[in-house]
């Protein structure tokens, strides 16, 4: 028998997982939930005889890895997987996905919810801006951004990217790519993130970037903190005290932030862009699914440690 593990330190919400539930019961699959535990040891000992384990935000390091002997498949519920070791993952021969498109409206409501806020003044009650007419700028051309496209033109933005990996994408949507990433900081109002934290997009919004920001700027990134160069903007906000930052995961700057730029930046008590009930159905189904079909049928479509 299959045994299905649904480790997530952030439960599911009780829907998800009675739609997962009913998945693997038509299969014959065996499942197993642990959540919200307090200690690794919790899960280093749930993993020792499960076929295939569902995260969402939880760390599977090598050390967990070592511990599931049965092991075949991680399924991380949502587009990012940095918080899984996927190459030490496949040096044990243990397939690892993710559910890329699950998340993506729900990141991209958040991002433009922050855009506003951050416009808005925070809500502080003097006067703000407005979206409409104003150049939203694109980090980045995935699943998220491409609803977060979808959303502004609603608002009536005038929206450009910079991808290296999606030109043709964008260009089929009619949105202007720009030729290097400090063009299109130059020339935004907004600028939304939405770039993987890792290779080259590690520490890509540095001061290099950051210093062709247009006056009045706003930065909303709902991807990770890795992405930005904190020393640089940092420095960057206190020289250019015309600059906003928000985002829905703290720096590890944070104590700085609040001590040197009051009322120019905003932080979620923790990361939230996936934290609805309809993103979190998505993701979940679309995990279970995944693993039917990797057991059946060898689907590996989404596997991202080739």
């Amino acid at each position: 028998m299959t045994n299905v593990l649904i480790a997530t330190e952030k439960p599911f919400a009780p829907a998800a997982v009675a739609q997962m539930s009913e998945i693997f019961e038509k299969t014959g699959y065996q499942v197993q939930l642990l959540e919200k535990y307090q200690q690794k040891q919790d899960l280093l000992e749930a993993v020792k005889t499960t076929h295939a384990l569902i995260v969402r935000s939880d760390k599977v390091d090598r050390e967990v890895l070592d511990a599931a002997e049965k092991l075949q498949l991680i399924v991380r519920a949502g587009a990012g997987y940095d918080n899984v070791d996927s190459a030490y993952a496949k040096e044990k021969d243990v397939c690892v996905m993710n559910t890329p498109g699950q998340n993506s409206n729900a990141v991209a409501e958040l991002a433009i919810g922050l855009a506003i806020y951050g416009l808005r003044n925070f809500f502080d009650g003097t006067s703000g801006g407005e979206l409409r007419g104003r150049t939203l700028g694109l980090h980045g051309y995935g699943y998220v951004a491409r609803n977060v496209h979808r959303i502004a033109r609603g608002f009536g933005m005038d929206v450009k990217v910079f991808t290296r990996f999606s030109k043709a994408q964008a260009s089929s949507e009619g949105l202007e790519v720009t030729k290097s990433l400090e063009e299109l900081y130059a020339v935004s109002d907004v600028i939304s993130i939405h770039v993987p934290a890792r290779g080259e997009h590690i520490k890509s919004v540095s001061m290099p970037v950051l210093k062709h920001l247009k006056k009045n700027a706003l930065i909303v990134n709902t991807a990770r903190k890795e992405v930005i160069h904190e020393e640089d903007l940092c420095e960057f906000m206190t020289k250019r005290k015309d600059v906003k930052y928000l985002s829905d995961i703290a720096p590890d700057c944070v104590d700085h932030f609040q001590s040197e730029f009051s009322g120019r930046y905003f932080f979620s008590p923790k990361k939230i862009g996936a934290q609805t009930s309809e993103a979190n159905v998505n993701a979940g189904v679309a995990a279970a699914e995944q693993i039917v079909g990797f057991f059946e049928n060898n689907d590996r479509t989404f596997q991202v440690n080739k």
